[in-house]
């Protein structure tokens, strides 16, 4: 079926607009918030801090945990308050999206938890908390050998976009969704997940996208964390 113009009229490529901003949070080790269009995400680093119970400890590394949910608000329908499957999945795959830009060994026995709060959602939740973690991660000076920007690209109708929202998300029987993230230097992806039916083409062509959205993303990262500097410098 043919989609020939979204609903917020954006281009196919192009992403809703991005706020981010670091240091949010001040009991927090670390603290971010990352905005795109309506959906909002806040996160928090605590740590490094001793690991109990102590048999989960790995004498030669720390422990990333992330911890990812939803406030009962966010959607217009009240969710459930506290975890669920889909937190659960969530929480993992960031984790996983994250960890291959950390260097832990500097930190045996020890944890580092993100506890990730969506606050306002309008699709690309999951998106929206890599990149405040990402963020939150650098501001409480984890060693990073790079930052991580994630955006979900998908099939609507018979185009590939960027940046879906929920219309978009529901569109006709549903729109096939694929969340990535990547990397900022290498453009290695860290997350790679498909929701529905595409071909190698079209495939290929939304990773394109993702990859020119994840470094328009990193770019707005860096800066939020450059400002956080400079006004620390200032006081």
């Amino acid at each position: 079926m043919s989609y020939t113009k979204r609903f917020d009229n954006r281009k196919f490529d192009e992403m809703r607009k991005i706020e981010a901003k670091v240091d949010i949070i001040p009991r927090a080790d670390g603290s971010a918030m990352f905005k795109i269009g309506d959906t909002v995400a806040i996160a928090a680093v605590y740590g490094p801090r001793s690991l109990h119970p102590k048999f989960l400890q790995d004498p030669e590394k720390g422990i990333l945990r992330c911890n990812y949910t939803m406030m009962p608000f966010s959607v217009s329908e009240r969710i459930r308050p506290g975890p669920s499957r889909r937190s659960t999945e969530i929480s993992l795959v960031t984790s996983k999206s994250l960890l291959p830009v950390l260097d832990l060994t500097k930190f045996p026995n020890a944890v580092v938890d993100v506890f990730i709060q969506i606050i306002q959602a309008n699709a690309g939740t999951r998106c929206a908390g890599i990149c405040a973690a990402s963020m939150a991660l650098a501001h409480a000076g984890i060693p990073m050998k790079d930052m991580v920007a994630a955006v979900s690209v998908g099939k609507v109708g018979d185009k590939i976009v960027i940046d879906l929202n929920k219309e978009e998300e529901d569109y006709e029987d549903g729109a096939t969704d694929i969340p990535v993230a990547m990397t900022g230097r290498n453009h290695e992806i860290t997350l790679l997940q498909l929701d529905g039916e595409v071909t190698k083409e079209e495939l290929m062509k939304g990773l394109e996208m993702a990859r020119k959205g994840c470094l328009d993303i990193i770019e707005i990262q860096k800066k939020a964390l450059r400002e956080a500097i400079k006004e620390n410098q200032n006081e």
